[in-house]
């Protein structure tokens, strides 16, 4: 059974590389039948088998290189007279012959990754035309019918221009998550080539290693649908998208003061719509240029909706989130 990465990467290659069902079915190992059955939607499929995830080879010797790093620590030891990860790898091979089976590339990542010694790398906030979005929730105080009401902002930016589009929900949920890409996607009349985000639980089920993320089978999907990549921002770094993290509190400013009183949502919308288009039109040079770089919005929009299955009472009836 393939999953919804396999899925992504070849409707990529196909609507926006423009390879072949053959050149993919020669790449990708994969029938030709397949590949259109692929190609016809991007809907998530139906059933996916997971592997059990393998034990790690380092968990025992993890506490042994700790005890030999921490030791090197200690007042006397000279500088140049401390364990490298080669000299650790060494002792490992010599002192516990035939019982320690890893590679050195092994101990030098576990090495690296226990001193915690890298160097952290900073790049300029910039992408050319059409290149990348940012997107975020926020939230914002308003009054519905005169109550004083929190309702979430879903905020999206186009990097190289700055054009920004906001979007009132009533919550966070993954449903407005998927509500707000589709609303900015149209807006904008394209789609960027990447967003990036956060990692916020409706885009992200588990923080791996470095950039790898697990990402929510919904996110695949939307991505899948709209023919976008995504990128996230490392964990407690938010400045890595610093143009949507102003924007919040810019258009909490700028829209929201004094409180607005609105009827509803709809309305919060259209003035929220209102206040996108003069902030597009301040900034029309760079927004023609970066019109002219976005991907074209799929004819069929995508379904932002969960399916879940539920119990029927004894009363025929049913208990759903709304």
């Amino acid at each position: 059974m393939f999953g919804m990465v396999d899925k992504e990467y070849i409707r990529k290659r196909h609507l926006v590389d423009g390879w072949s069902i053959r050149e993919l079915s020669k790449s990708c190992k994969i029938s030709r039948q397949t590949i259109r059955k692929m190609l016809q939607d991007a809907d998530i499929p139906k059933y996916q088998l997971n592997a059990p995830r393998p034990g790690r080879v380092m968990e025992r010797w993890k506490p042994i290189i700790e005890t030999w790093i921490r030791d090197d620590e200690l007042p006397g030891v000279p500088k140049k007279q401390r364990h490298t990860a080669n000299r650790i790898y060494e002792r490992l091979c010599q002192e516990y012959a035939g019982e320690f089976m890893a590679a050195e590339s092994t101990v030098r990542y576990w090495v690296r990754h226990i001193r915690g010694d890298k160097r952290e790398a900073f790049i300029p906030l910039t992408a050319d035309a059409g290149e990348v979005a940012e997107a975020d929730f926020g939230h914002v105080v308003v009054k519905l019918r005169g109550i004083q009401t929190n309702v979430h902002l879903f905020a999206m930016r186009l990097r190289y221009s700055g054009v920004p589009f906001v979007c009132a929900f009533s919550s966070e949920k993954v449903e407005a998550f998927l509500e707000g890409h589709k609303s900015a996607f149209e807006w904008f009349g394209g789609v960027p080539h990447g967003v990036r985000y956060d990692n916020p639980k409706t885009a992200v089920t588990k923080i791996l290693a470095g950039p790898m993320r697990e990402e929510h089978h919904l996110l695949s999907s939307l991505r899948a649908h709209y023919l976008f990549d995504s990128d996230f921002c490392r964990p407690g770094e938010p400045n890595e998208k610093g143009g949507v993290e102003n924007l919040v509190g810019y258009v909490r400013r700028h829209t929201c003061v004094p409180i607005p009183d609105v009827p509803d949502l709809e309305t919060l919308n259209t003035l929220l719509l209102a206040w996108c288009e003069k902030e597009r039109t301040k900034r029309w040079r760079l927004w023609e240029q970066e019109r002219m770089a976005l991907r074209v919005v799929p004819p069929h929009p995508h379904r932002c909706a969960t399916t879940r299955p539920v119990v029927v009472n004894k009363l025929c009836l049913v208990t759903y989130d709304h």
